[in-house]
């Protein structure tokens, strides 16, 4: 038996062998049967194509470099022109500079008629390009340059995203200097006003000398085909009114645009908070009121708009609590018997103002805001005519 099993295991090799030869022949016939053509074009010269001979080649080489050297003259040409116009810019730039340093430190509040009329049309083309004066339409909100925020020690970018943090600590000292500069030349533009200030009728001994620890806040963006323009906040002693100055450097010297001032006093700020449950958290948004808006400024009103009936009472007791202990009435508490909607509740609580012109600030339970915050809001605000607002949640 065991002889006989060995001419049947060869057999069977064979056998296994010649099927898997069977199966690679029809593997290779299909591939032949079913691979697309070589693309005739895209053969190299020379290389199973036409063969091309030197001249050809010496041809084709003197094609390129006839174009590079078409493209070499052209852009020197035009490094010629921007060279030019650079150096004439250099020069009037330079005639302003001079003029500037004649004039010392009061350069800023001197007249104008000095300066020379080609220049000075520049520089005023300049503003009316950067937006000073009046706005432009946009095509869409990515051609906008946002402002950035600074005070004496901090830089708020907005350009930072997510990935960084937006408050630059210290400020870089090239920017710094930038800065510095700005605030000092924003301070001689309200310490010496000229006439069209509004301030000339003022008593000298009697008119606040103001100084950087005057500046509370100001705001600066850079275009880079017009220069960058420079909106700067000084609060007056013993009262709520800031002085606003707008200067502009159109790549060269600063300029004064304009100083004006900003009265936020009379204006009322009305809190709205829509709420539901969460009466801790309400706890401690009161302790911050009382801080911040209370016993600063009493020019404040709360609407407190509640949903639903679980934990009203402990809020009204709140509510009722400190305006005993502040001697503070001007808060309003408006129950609602619905489902919770913050949209709904900023809503009905700025439909519920009938006392006249207010500045509202939608709030929620758990912000944290001081009073500068507060005086931000007031400097970058403005009355509008429009309807009663109405919030979509």
């Amino acid at each position: 038996m065991p002889r006989r099993s060995f001419p049947l295991q060869g057999r069977m090799r064979w056998l296994f062998l010649g099927l898997v030869l069977l199966l690679v022949l029809f593997l290779f016939a299909y591939l032949l049967e079913c691979t697309p053509p070589a693309d005739v074009s895209l053969v190299l010269p020379g290389l199973g194509g036409e063969s091309y001979g030197k001249d050809y080649y010496r041809a084709l080489l003197q094609e390129q470099e006839e174009h590079h050297l078409s493209r070499a003259a052209s852009l020197k040409r035009q490094i010629a022109q921007l060279k030019q116009e650079l150096q004439q810019m250099s020069e009037k730039l330079k005639d302003l500079q001079d003029w500037k340093e004649g004039l010392g430190v009061q350069g800023l509040a001197e007249t104008k008629d000095q300066v020379p009329g080609d220049l000075l049309e520049f520089l005023h083309s300049q503003i009316d390009k950067a937006e000073v004066n009046t706005g432009a339409r946009l095509p869409s909100e990515y051609a906008l340059v946002p402002f950035e925020s600074f005070n004496s020690g901090r830089v708020y970018q907005l350009e930072m995203g997510l990935t960084r943090h937006p408050e630059e600590k210290p400020v870089r000292k090239d920017r710094r200097d930038e800065l510095v500069e700005v605030i000092e030349a924003a301070l001689d533009v309200i310490n010496n006003p000229d006439e069209e200030d509004g301030q000339e009728d003022d008593v000298p001994m009697q008119r606040q000398a103001y100084t950087e620890s005057h500046f509370t806040e100001g705001l600066y963006r850079t275009e880079r085909d017009k220069g960058t323009l420079y909106e700067l906040f000084f609060a007056e002693e013993d009262s709520n009114n800031f002085r606003h100055v707008t200067l502009f450097r159109p790549f060269g010297p600063l300029m004064k645009v304009r100083s004006t001032s900003v009265e936020t006093s009379g204006v009322v700020i009305n809190i709205i908070v829509p709420l539901a449950g969460r009466t801790d958290a309400f706890s401690q948004f009161l302790h911050n009121f009382r801080e911040v808006c209370i016993k600063h400024d009493r020019e404040v009103h709360l609407t407190v708009v509640y949903f639903g009936q679980e934990g009203l009472r402990e809020v009204k007791s709140y509510l009722e609590k400190m305006s005993r202990e502040e001697n503070f009435s001007n808060y309003t508490l408006i129950p609602v018997d619905e489902e919770f909607s913050r949209g709904r509740g900023l809503d009905i609580g700025a439909r519920a103002w009938k006392k006249g012109d207010v500045l509202m600030f939608f709030c929620d339970v758990d912000i944290y805001f001081t009073r500068d915050y507060l005086n931000t809001c007031l400097l970058h605000t403005a009355p509008t005519d429009a309807p009663s607002p109405s919030v979509s949640n």
